[in-house]
């Protein structure tokens, strides 16, 4: 009796042969991906690794570190 039950469910769980699934291509396919994005994500970490460290001395705000538009307005004209 309990067999009967269990075949009826999974009869009727089954897709019909109109319904489309994804089937081995579609893992395939999103297994590659990830893959590839472990690979990517290893390769970005080995690039900001090579990123040097700006130096601690020079300051974002400081005037001589860098000429802002107020430095090069207050040099005179060549003669």
């Amino acid at each position: 009796m309990t067999f009967g039950v269990l075949a009826t469910a999974v009869a009727a769980s089954s897709p019909s042969s109109d319904d489309v699934t994804p089937g081995v291509l579609g893992f395939l396919v999103v297994a590659a991906i990830g893959v590839a994005l472990v690979f990517l994500l290893i390769s970005m970490n080995k690039q900001f690794r090579k990123i040097a460290p700006k130096d601690e001395a020079a300051v974002p705000g400081d005037a001589e570190s860098e000429p802002g538009p107020t430095a090069t307005a207050t040099r005179e004209a060549p003669q």
